[in-house]
């Protein structure tokens, strides 16, 4: 039986703080301690915990369209808070893993797709910020690499209003699986 990973988008203090860089604010911190907890119970299932984070460079075109964030080797680009002092706790297990991302898709110009298929990982479930957008993209990413992909509702969130468009997107065009915090212990 293949394993499942958890992909944590872009919970970094530039998107979550109040005064991060490109802020979803007190929704993304509300979400932390959920993602906290379900970090731990797949690394106790014996699955797979991947922490997919933007990094760019001071002068990075992607500036052009959005304000700074997620420098590399910056605050901006740690993760926040409870999620910071977790990764610390964890970051010597082998089923952790840290990808520093160019772009939307965490499975773009990075080697997240042969970490997951190194370590038997079958399904992928998909947390953290944008919704729609970094989390919309990571999802089609598996999608096309030919992973099962599961959105946890209510460990997603954006600064736009698009959330549920999006959710529903994925749902009808990836095939994604929609679950809540609350269906996790349920899960095989």
């Amino acid at each position: 039986m293949s394993r499942k990973a958890l992909l944590i988008v872009d919970m970094s203090y530039d998107f979550v703080a109040d005064d991060g860089g490109l802020t979803v604010g007190t929704p993304a911190q509300t979400i932390v301690p959920d993602i906290v907890r379900t970090a731990n119970l797949f690394l106790e299932k014996g699955d797979v915990v991947a922490v997919c984070m933007d990094a760019h460079t001071e002068d990075d075109p992607h500036f052009e369209l959005w304000p700074k964030h997620n420098i590399i080797g910056t605050k901006g680009q740690e993760l926040y808070g409870e999620l910071g002092t977790w990764y610390d706790k964890n970051k010597e297990n082998k089923s952790v893993l840290y990808i520093p991302k160019p772009e939307y898709d965490a499975f773009f110009n990075t080697n997240l797709e042969e970490e997951l298929l190194a370590a038997d990982v079958g399904e992928v479930y998909v947390v953290g910020v944008c919704t729609d957008i970094c989390n919309f993209l990571t999802v089609y990413g598996a999608y096309a690499r030919g992973f099962k992909t599961v959105a946890i509702y209510d460990q997603m969130t954006t600064f736009t209003q698009n959330q549920d468009v999006f959710i529903q997107q994925m749902e009808s065009i990836f095939k994604t699986k929609i679950v809540y915090t609350s269906d996790l212990e349920k899960l095989e």
